[in-house]
């Protein structure tokens, strides 16, 4: 399942470097997420590249997943996640169809890439990720021990698929590794595989089981074998868990990527901050959203922080506006396509305080994107 840890460390010359960040300092902070690997020595500029560039990174990753289609109802899908500290839901039709092609339009090797990755997932699973509609992603944080916090992933897709043909070759593909169970009346298929496999033909996880189960005709779950129990219990009882999270992760439904998470006290522990202004002021913070919109030649980011009052909102959009100005010295360390990518964002970016909620909104070319997807 992906993993966020944030450690202390000195300088590991063994680890891979970040392929939007690269190296910068020594004796810093270590952010890993989903194998990006982050060094800043200023922690308070790190949070808010991190948030920056993630975003934008995690949103082109999406990208590599049909024209676009009239939105759908999303919360019937997003519903179907178990209690979850975050959610996410990706609008896979317009990914695939749409962005992918004029990201890489520069670029046909790197199409032909990932064209090839989903033909391969459909190999080893059966599922075709171009006749899914719709993903929606549970996050569940955990933290075995002090500076680590490891993120836990399930995934619901609604589409079209053939259950018989998913059992075939993920029978295949796991070489005869492959369970049958039965969980409150759902068939739960469960594949050992014991090696990297790209989930959707995008996503890289490592893998020992992957449990798979379809809900009905269009909607099928993927994830660890309690992950799956969590989202079949959720369906069954009709409980939705998250239904504040579920509101603004489906605010624009014209949005390519939609989330929404809670802010616990522990998470914020674990990014070990030294400045206590800065610590206290995202203590404050309660719950973060955001969208990923697509225009004929943009890609937009809007980010907010729901914070407990009025004035918490207030200093903490006082405090981007600042982090907004030492991010203008960093973007000197970047590679020219890095560099021009985060000078246009910092330069669009907008802060605006409505109520007890900080909004943050910026743009990037989508000719900016398109380098930096090799």
């Amino acid at each position: 399942m992906p993993t966020l840890r944030v450690e202390r460390s000195a300088e590991q010359p063994n680890r891979p470097t970040s392929n939007w960040l690269g190296r910068i300092g020594q004796n810093s902070h270590v952010i890993v997420i989903e194998g990006i690997y982050l060094k800043m020595k200023n922690k308070v500029l790190r949070l808010f590249v991190v948030a920056m560039i993630l975003s934008f990174g995690v949103s082109a990753v999406a990208i590599a997943q049909k024209p676009a289609s009239s939105p759908r109802p999303a919360g019937s899908l997003l519903s179907s996640l178990p209690p979850s500290d975050a959610v996410a839901l990706v609008n896979v039709a317009r990914v695939l169809d749409e962005a992918m092609p004029k990201l890489l339009a520069d670029n046909p090797a790197k199409l032909a890439e990932v064209t090839n990755e989903l033909e391969r997932f459909k190999t080893q699973t059966g599922l075709d990720a171009r006749s899914f509609e719709q993903i929606a992603l549970g996050f569940t944080y955990k933290y075995p021990r002090q500076g680590v916090t490891k993120i836990s992933t399930v995934a619901l897709a609604r589409g079209t698929f053939n259950a018989g043909a998913m059992v075939a070759a993920g029978r295949l593909a796991a070489n005869g590794k492959y369970v049958e169970q039965k969980y409150q009346g759902k068939t739960i298929y469960i594949f050992s595989f014991d090696r990297q496999i790209r989930l959707f033909g995008v996503w890289n996880m490592n893998l020992s089981d992957l449990a798979v189960s379809a809900l009905d005709s269009k909607t099928l779950t993927l994830g660890d074998v309690a992950s799956v129990h969590g989202v079949i219990d959720s369906v069954r009882t009709k409980k939705h868990a998250n239904a504040d999270l579920l509101a603004l992760a489906s605010r624009d439904p014209n949005a390519i990527l939609g989330f929404g998470g809670n802010i616990s006290g522990p998470l914020l522990e674990n990014l070990s901050l030294s400045n206590d202004t800065i610590a206290r002021e995202l203590t404050a913070v309660r719950q973060v959203y955001g969208t990923l919109g697509m225009t004929s030649t943009d890609l937009e980011l809007m980010m907010a922080a729901r914070t407990v009052d009025t004035y918490s909102a207030k200093n903490l959009g006082d405090t981007v506006e600042g982090l907004k100005q030492l991010g203008a010295f960093f973007v000197n360390r970047l590679t020219a396509a890095k560099g021009a990518l985060a000078k246009t964002a910092l330069n669009n970016l907008k802060t605006t305080t409505v109520g007890n909620e900080l909004q943050i909104r910026t743009a990037v070319a989508q000719s900016q994107i398109a380098p930096l997807m090799r």
